[in-house]
């Protein structure tokens, strides 16, 4: 009986087929587990994600125009930083108004050399958006109504181009709100 069962296992070309494609799977599987495929990708600004919060929410310089006029938006920039860490150039890639984009724009370049830039890269690029907000305050008397009417009189900012997602890296959003005195 022995005997037979494995000249049905010789002669059905199915099986010998399936035998082959399973034990291919099996050494793709072990290489791939012993070449570790993937590395583990460093965070780009130095310290990490949390430093990366706390660095542009600290160092954002809301004006008073913002401030009187209860701006809220979002803008999202893409930028490229060299081997070093230097922001080379800015491009807005969105903003809810010009108002918004200043005083983000002036924090990017602040944070020159914070950026680390993979092994064997020139320059990298990278997408970072904000979204700028207040703090209600603990009488909101007239601010819905100034909110709003910034609203209807903001001119927003788009490009025309496309985000090249494959060659930048897209950055958490950072979130910036201020205080209304």
């Amino acid at each position: 009986m022995n005997m037979n069962c494995m000249k049905v296992l010789k002669e059905n070309p199915a099986i010998k087929l399936f035998l082959k494609s399973s034990l291919i799977a099996v050494i793709m599987l072990t290489l791939s587990v012993c070449c570790k495929a993937q590395d583990k990708i460093i965070f780009p600004f130095q310290g990490g994600i949390d430093i990366m919060n706390r660095f542009f929410k600290d160092s954002v310089n809301i004006s008073a125009d913002i401030i009187q006029a209860r701006a809220t938006g979002t803008v999202i920039f893409k930028f490229t930083a060299d081997q070093n860490g230097v922001i080379k150039n800015i491009i807005i890639y969105y903003a809810d108004d010009v108002l918004l984009a200043s005083p983000l724009i002036d924090v990017l370049r602040r944070s020159s050399h914070q950026w680390i830039i993979p092994d064997k890269e020139k320059q990298h690029d990278f997408i970072i958006a904000f979204t700028v907000g207040f703090n209600p305050p603990a009488k909101p008397i007239g601010v819905a109504s100034a909110s709003y009417k910034f609203y209807k009189q903001r001119k927003p900012i788009a490009t025309s181009d496309q985000i090249p997602l494959n060659s930048a890296t897209l950055l958490p959003t950072i979130a910036v709100n201020y205080d209304i005195q």
